[in-house]
Order: structure tokens, then C-alpha cells, then sequence
């Protein structure tokens, strides 16, 4: 396994982690529109899961000799997923938006269990947990989602 290699790609997910964690917090501020407190309870948990993925993959950094990125600037320059201001709080909106970096999310971590498969046990299993995560985060928003088409179509009859 070439550990500047895994470093580089564990600290890009660390910058993702927190971006997400900051894009979920902030939304869960701002919602506004129909189901907003059910859209407002899913993304404080989500954000507080980005958190616990960012102590996860900081601290499988070090145990392997890294260092985590240490300043905000760099997660921008770093990021995979990047990250989608709050400009419309409208559910709707910000549903859109962490769908797509959760599916973003996904196809990071699937990239890392890919390079660490058979080479690196205890990071792969720490990506696995992650990964779970990320694909039942991006099933819940998709199924919040489809509870709002329903009552927007509703509504509009």
C-alpha cells in the first residue's frame, strides 16, 4: 500500500467530511418550506454523522503517520464533493443538494475501499462503516424527498 498515496486520499475525504458536516449544519438552520422539521431532524443528524466521520478519518491519518489537513482553505482545495451554499432554503433545495454529495460521498469512499482492498484491513473496514453511512444518508434524503413530490402534487390538485 503507498501511504502518501492513502494519505492524500484520506485527507481529501477528511475536507469532504467537514464540508459536509458544515453544508448539513447550516441547512438544518435555514430550512424552510412544507416538511420542514422532518427535513430540519435529518440533516442535524447527518451533519453530526460528517463529524464523527471527520474524527474517524483524522484519526486513521495519524495512526498511519499523516497529518489532517489543518486549515478550512485547504478542505475547499482538497474536496471531492465541494460544497453547496444554503442559498435556497427550500427543502426541496436542500434536499437537491445533499443527495448529490452524498452520491458524491459514496463514490469517494467506494475509490478508497477499491485501493485499500486486501492491502490495508483496518482502514478498509473504517471506510466500509463510513460508506454505510453515506448510502443510508443519501436513502433517507431520497425517501424525504419523495414524501414532499407526493405532497407538493397533493397540494396542487
Amino acid at each position: 500500500m503507498d501511504i502518501d498515496k492513502l494519505l492524500e486520499m484520506l485527507n481529501k475525504a477528511f475536507a469532504d467530511e467537514w464540508l459536509a458536516y458544515y453544508q448539513y449544519w447550516l441547512g438544518a438552520k435555514v430550512a424552510k418550506g412544507p416538511m420542514k422539521d422532518a427535513v430540519i431532524a435529518e440533516l442535524a443528524q447527518h451533519a453530526g454523522d460528517e463529524l464523527r466521520h471527520a474524527d474517524m478519518v483524522a484519526m486513521r491519518i495519524i495512526q498511519i503517520g499523516g497529518i489532517p489537513v489543518t486549515t478550512p482553505k485547504k478542505w475547499f482545495e482538497l474536496s471531492h464533493c465541494g460544497y453547496a451554499a444554503p442559498e435556497d432554503p427550500q427543502v426541496e433545495a436542500l434536499l437537491k443538494q445533499n443527495i448529490k454529495g452524498e452520491q458524491c460521498a459514496i463514490g469517494v469512499y467506494k475509490s478508497i475501499l477499491d485501493a485499500t482492498a486486501q492491502k490495508d484491513p483496518v482502514t478498509y473496514n473504517m471506510v466500509l462503516q463510513i460508506l454505510q453511512d453515506e448510502v443510508q444518508h443519501e436513502e433517507d434524503l431520497q425517501s424525504l424527498q419523495e414524501d414532499l413530490t407526493g405532497i407538493i402534487k397533493h397540494t396542487r390538485k
